[in-house]
C-alpha cells in the first residue's frame, strides 16, 4: 500500500504537465483528482495501521525473477503494511499522505472552481 500511494502522484506529475504545456483546465482538474485517489489510498492504509480496518490479505512478491522462488520469498524482508514504521505526534506516513494530499486535491479544485466563475464574467 505504500507505493500504491504514489503511482496516482505520478499520474497527477504527467497531468499537471501537460496541463502547463496545454493550457486546459480539465487536465489539472484530473491531477487534482489523481491526487485525492492517493489521499484516499492514505486513509486506507493509515486505517489499517491504527486497527480501525484490516487490510488486504493477499500475498504478492517479485520472486521469480531468478533462482529459486521458494528461496526468495523466505528470505525477502517482511514489510508489514499494518504497522506503522514512523509516527510524528501519532500520525503515521499514511496518515500524513491523506491530510497532505486530501488538502492539496480539494485546494486545487477549490482554485480551479473559482477561476472558472472568474473566467464567465
Amino acid at each position: 500500500m505504500c507505493w500504491w500511494q504514489r503511482y496516482p502522484h505520478v499520474v497527477a506529475l504527467v497531468l499537471a504537465a501537460l496541463a502547463f504545456v496545454t493550457r486546459r483546465d480539465a487536465l489539472v482538474t484530473l491531477a487534482a483528482v489523481a491526487i485525492l485517489v492517493s489521499g484516499a489510498i492514505g486513509a486506507f492504509h493509515a486505517g489499517v495501521e491504527y486497527g480501525w480496518w484490516e487490510g488486504l490479505t493477499a500475498c504478492t512478491s517479485l520472486a521469480g525473477a531468478g533462482g529459486d522462488p521458494l528461496d526468495a520469498i523466505m528470505n525477502a524482508p517482511i514489510v508489514r503494511c499494518d504497522v506503522a514504521p514512523w509516527t510524528l505526534g501519532g500520525i503515521s506516513l499514511a496518515g500524513f499522505n491523506f491530510l497532505i494530499s486530501t488538502a492539496a486535491g480539494l485546494a486545487i479544485l477549490f482554485l480551479i472552481r473559482g477561476r472558472a466563475r472568474k473566467d464567465r464574467r
